[in-house]
């Protein structure tokens, strides 16, 4: 079982930004911009580790569910685009990243990674879940 999988089943506390039957997102611990989010989706045991592993649905469904993410994010944040990045070397299970972008410096994973507080990761995952909410509205 993935280190994800066990923060889908809850057994691993994570701060959720938006959640469906399929897919699960959710902010990077270690981000390179405020609001960096990891979307994954949830997977049967053994765990895909490789996007392209994907079935043509769920790969297509990771996408649009990683889109209205990424909706989401850019409103809450204010940020001119939402890159997206798919490295899935960290840890063995399907994800992509969602990094708030006003250059393109922003987007690079050599830079240092962001310290912040549970307080503002809290803040930050629950502003990006309400305007991922009222996508809906």
């Amino acid at each position: 079982m993935t280190l994800f999988t066990r923060i889908i089943n809850g057994d691993i506390p994570s701060y959720k930004v938006a959640e469906d039957d399929r897919y699960y997102a959710f902010l990077d611990i270690n981000p390179l911009q405020k609001g960096h989010t990891l979307v994954i989706p949830k997977l049967p045991e053994p765990e895909a580790d490789y996007i392209f592993d994907l079935d043509d649905d769920m790969l297509a469904g990771l996408m649009v569910f990683a889109k209205k993410v990424a909706r989401g994010l850019k409103e809450a944040t204010g940020c001119k685009r939402v890159g997206v990045a798919v490295l899935g070397m960290e840890v063995n299970h399907v994800h992509v990243h969602l990094v708030p972008m006003n250059s393109e410096k922003d987007m690079l994973f050599t830079n240092p990674k962001l310290s912040l507080e549970s307080e503002e990761m809290a803040m930050i995952a629950n502003s990006i879940a309400e305007a991922v909410e009222s996508l809906d509205a």
